[in-house]
């Protein structure tokens, strides 16, 4: 399981299109996976797609820290020719970063709740519901199949910050929410 080099910002890879795996219980495409979570895990991340490897194929990887995922922890999970059904209109705002970006975090309006279907490497079929930071994940990786980034995504890139001045726009963010929050004092 080496792991592999994380195309970048910059890379044509990471603007296409994804072809659909025709059989996921293809030794080679367990070999894939085994490669995506190495790499991941090596980053570190919590989520890969295989475009992001240069590979131009519909699997993604991805894990939810219990610490990330509002109680809930998801393990390593692969999933083969994924599909995103949102199960609301609401979106949330939240940070996100990226491997292919490093050194940048975003606020981006996500899908609160979404329904998310594809295929395990022993070919059956996976569906599940998703809220928080799993939703979050899912639709992210996703997004790498289709040749979309999260800045793509965002509504203002004045919420794109460099990751070691987070605090100050988190600051910020904070004193709006208090600012909103307090009783007027007419």
């Amino acid at each position: 399981m080496p792991v592999l080099p994380i195309a970048r910002m910059g890379n044509p890879v990471l603007r296409k299109i994804a072809e659909p795996i025709a059989d996921p219980t293809d030794p080679a495409v367990a070999r894939l996976a085994a490669d995506m979570i190495a790499t991941m895990l090596d980053a570190p991340g919590v989520g890969l797609a295989a475009p992001q490897i240069s590979e131009l194929r519909r699997i993604v990887v991805f894990r939810v820290p219990a610490d990330r995922g509002e109680g809930e922890e998801v393990a390593n999970t692969v999933l083969v020719n994924p599909v995103i059904e949102p199960q609301t209109d609401e979106k949330v705002l939240g940070w996100e970063g990226c491997l292919s970006i490093p050194g940048l975090r975003g606020l981006v309006p996500r899908y609160k709740h979404i329904r998310y279907r594809g295929y395990g490497l022993d070919g059956a079929r996976i569906e599940r519901e998703a809220s928080g930071f799993h939703a979050r994940v899912v639709q992210h990786e996703v997004d790498h199949l289709d040749g979309v980034l999260y800045l793509d995504r965002m509504d203002d890139l004045q919420l794109l910050v460099c990751t070691e001045e987070m605090h100050h726009l988190n600051a910020a963010l904070a004193a709006a929410t208090r600012d909103t929050d307090a009783p007027s004092r007419t």
